[in-house]
C-alpha cells in the first residue's frame, strides 16, 4: 500500500469517527475500533521509502493566522518577512522548507464585524482574507500554503484533533463563569482584571491588564479541556528545551505563570452566542472555540492526522513558530498543552517578536497612527521594507516606526553603503573586475597585504557568523553584520586607494578582488533578506544562479564571475538603489 492510499484510509477512517460513531452499536464500535488498529499495524509496517521521507524532514516555519476582522498593517508584514527570511536561509543553505501562513476566520469578532457590514461572515472573510494573501504575494513571501480555518481539511482536522481529546479523557462539560473578552476571545481570571478610563468618552470599564481591551461578565454552560492536569509536563517541558521560547525574558514569564497554576479552559461557546465557527462533533448546541480551532491549523497544514510514523513528513514538529508578543499565552501554554494531551511533540521552537510603535506611542486605529504596508511598499520598494522590518524590527523589545527611519536606513546602508560600494568597484575605470577575479582567485590573496587582513579574516568568518545570528533567531544582528561588512570593505577601498596605484597590476588587482570577492559573499548572503535586490546585485558581479547556494559564500569558492551579466549603465545603477522619490 502507498503512503498515498494510507493517507487517505485514515482520513476515511477519522470521518468515519467523527460521522456515525457515536450512534453505533457496541459491536460495530469495537468492529472499527480494530479496523483502526489493523491500520495502524499496517502503518508500522510500511516501506523504508517511508522511513527515508521522516528522515528527511523539511524545515518547517508558521507564522500566526491573522485575524481578518480588519486590514493588514505593519506588524503583520513584519511577521511575514521574518518567517520568510528563516524559511530562505534554510533554503539557501540546501535545504528543503515550507512556510505556512494563512488567516483565523472564526469567532465572535468575524461574526459582528460581518453583521455590521450586513453581509455573511463567510464573504466577509473571503473578502479580508484575500488583502492578507496578497500581502504575502506583494512582499514576495515564499509561502507554501495559505490556510483558512474555512477550508475543509482544517475543519476534519479540528473536530478528529476534539474527539482525540475526548477519548483521552481531557474534555468535560461544566458551567462556566468569568470575565469574557470578545475582542481576545478568552475567558480572564479575576487576578488579570482591573478598571480602566476611556480617555476619549469618559466611561469606565473593566478590561484585562495584559491587552487592555474591555470584558464583560458571562455565566454559561460549555465544555473545559483539563489544562490544570498538563502543568507538571509543560514545566517539565520548559526545563528540557530552554531555547523553547526566544527571548529567554519571555520564556521565564511563562514559566512564572505556569508555576502559579493553571485554570481548566473553556474551549466551546453555546452557539446562540457564537454561531459562526466548527461545531463539537456530537454536540451541535455547542461551537469550538476560537483558539482551540486557530491553533490546529498548524498541523493541519502537516497533514494531521497522520499515518503513524509519518508525522516528519510534512514537517511536524514546526521548527520555528513567530508570534506577536501579544499571543505568547496561547501559543507557547495552550498549544503544548493541546499536543501534549494527545501525545503530539511540541513545536521546537517559538519566535516571539514585539510591536511596531510610533512615535513611541502603539499603534491604533481609533488614534490614526497604523501603516499600511502596501502604501509602504508601494512607497519605497519591497525590498527596502523587508530590509528596514527585519534591520530595526524588535524581538524583545518594541520598535518605533517611522519614514524618516526608512529613509536614514535607506540612505546609510543601501545607497551609501552597498549601492556605492558595487559602483566604485564594477564602475572603476582603472582596472578589470574580471580581469582582477581571474588573477588573483587561485592565489592566496591573505597576508599580502596587510591593510586587507582584517578584512579577509571578517569575510572568512562572515557565513558562520550570520548563520549563527540566524539559529539563534535573530534576523536582525545577521543583517547588520552584513552591514558592517559593507562599510569594513568600502573602509578597506578608500584606504588602498587602487586609482593612485595603476601602474603596479597586482596591487590593482588584490584590491579590487577583495572587494568583489567582499561583494559576492555579501550578495549570496543577503539573499533571504532582499531576495530581489541580492539577485540583481549577484547579476551584476556576474555570479553563475547555480553558484548562489550557501556553501558558495565561503573565500575563494567561485574564481568564474566578474563579468556582469547586465549592462553596467547609469540606469542599472539607478534600479539597483535609486532615489526615494519624497524624503521625509
Amino acid at each position: 500500500m502507498t503512503m498515498v492510499s494510507v493517507a487517505v484510509l485514515v482520513r476515511g477512517l477519522m470521518q468515519a469517527r467523527l460521522g456515525r460513531l457515536r450512534s453505533l452499536p457496541c459491536n460495530l464500535r469495537a468492529q472499527m475500533g480494530g479496523l483502526q488498529f489493523s491500520c495502524l499495524k499496517l502503518q508500522f509496517s510500511q516501506s523504508r521509502s517511508i522511513a527515508e521521507s521522516v528522515a528527511k524532514k523539511p524545515f518547517y516555519v508558521t507564522t500566526p493566522i491573522f485575524y481578518p476582522s480588519a486590514a493588514p498593517h505593519i506588524g503583520h508584514l513584519y511577521t511575514l518577512v521574518l518567517a520568510d527570511t528563516l524559511k530562505r536561509w534554510k533554503e539557501l543553505a540546501g535545504d528543503e522548507a515550507i512556510l505556512c501562513t494563512g488567516t483565523d476566520e472564526h469567532g465572535i469578532k468575524i461574526q459582528q464585524a460581518a453583521a455590521l457590514a450586513k453581509t455573511s461572515p463567510k464573504e466577509f472573510c473571503d473578502t479580508i482574507s484575500k488583502t492578507f494573501q496578497d500581502l504575502a504575494e506583494r512582499a514576495n513571501i515564499s509561502y507554501n500554503r495559505f490556510i483558512r480555518t474555512t477550508d475543509p481539511d482544517h475543519k476534519e482536522a479540528v473536530q478528529y484533533f476534539w474527539q482525540m481529546l475526548e477519548e483521552r479523557g481531557y474534555i468535560y462539560e461544566s458551567k462556566h463563569e468569568g470575565w469574557y473578552c470578545v475582542s481576545d476571545e478568552t475567558f480572564y481570571p479575576e487576578s488579570a482584571i482591573e478598571k480602566r478610563l476611556d480617555p476619549f468618552t469618559g466611561r469606565t470599564f473593566m478590561a484585562s491588564q495584559e491587552t487592555g481591551k474591555e470584558v464583560e461578565w458571562t455565566s454559561e454552560k460549555n465544555h473545559h479541556f483539563r489544562l490544570s492536569a498538563l502543568k507538571d509536563r509543560l514545566l517539565k517541558h520548559y526545563i528540557h528545551n530552554p531555547d523553547f521560547i526566544v527571548p529567554a525574558t519571555r520564556m521565564n514569564d511563562v514559566i512564572e505563570s505556569v508555576t502559579d497554576g493553571l485554570n481548566d479552559l473553556s474551549i466551546s461557546r453555546p452557539v446562540d452566542r457564537l454561531s459562526w465557527g466548527i461545531r463539537v462533533p456530537g454536540d451541535e448546541t455547542q461551537t469550538i472555540y476560537v483558539w482551540l480551532d486557530a491553533l490546529v491549523n498548524y498541523i493541519t497544514k502537516a497533514g494531521y492526522p497522520w499515518a503513524p510514523g509519518c508525522e516528519q513528513a510534512m514537517g511536524w514538529p514546526a521548527d520555528v513558530q513567530i508570534i506577536g508578543k501579544d499571543i505568547v499565552r496561547f501559543h507557547c501554554i495552550f498549544w503544548p498543552a493541546f499536543l501534549m494531551a494527545l501525545d503530539i511533540q511540541p513545536p521546537n521552537q517559538i519566535l516571539t517578536h514585539g510591536h511596531w510603535t510610533m512615535n513611541h506611542r502603539k499603534m491604533s486605529k481609533s488614534i490614526g497612527n497604523v501603516v499600511n504596508p502596501f502604501f509602504a511598499m508601494d512607497r519605497f520598494g519591497v525590498d527596502v521594507m523587508r530590509f528596514y522590518l527585519v534591520l530595526d524590527g524588535g524581538i524583545g523589545n518594541d520598535s518605533d516606526y517611522g519614514n524618516h527611519l526608512i529613509v536614514t536606513q535607506y540612505k546609510k546602508n543601501l545607497q551609501n553603503g552597498l549601492g556605492n560600494l558595487v559602483s566604485r568597484v564594477m564602475r572603476g575605470k582603472g582596472w578589470s573586475v574580471r580581469g582582477s577575479v581571474y588573477r588573483m582567485s587561485n592565489e592566496n590573496v591573505q597576508g599580502k597585504g596587510a591593510m586587507g587582513d582584517e578584512l579577509d579574516v571578517l569575510l572568512t568568518a562572515l557565513p558562520d557568523t550570520t548563520a549563527d545570528y540566524m539559529v539563534k533567531l535573530n534576523p536582525g544582528a545577521a543583517l547588520d553584520a552584513l552591514m558592517q561588512a559593507v562599510f569594513k570593505t568600502n573602509k578597506y577601498l578608500q584606504d588602498a586607494q587602487p586609482w593612485s596605484h595603476k601602474d603596479d597590476v597586482e596591487y590593482v588587482s588584490r584590491a579590487i578582488y577583495r572587494c568583489a570577492e567582499s561583494l559576492r559573499i555579501i550578495g549570496i548572503l543577503l539573499q533571504p533578506f532582499m531576495p530581489e535586490k541580492a539577485a540583481q546585485l549577484l547579476d551584476i558581479l556576474g555570479v553563475e544562479e547555480s553558484r548562489r547556494m550557501l556553501r558558495d559564500a565561503a573565500r575563494g569558492t567561485d574564481g568564474d564571475f566578474g563579468e556582469p551579466k547586465t549592462p553596467i549603465s547609469r540606469d542599472a545603477w539607478k534600479s539597483l538603489f535609486p532615489a526615494l522619490p519624497v524624503e521625509d
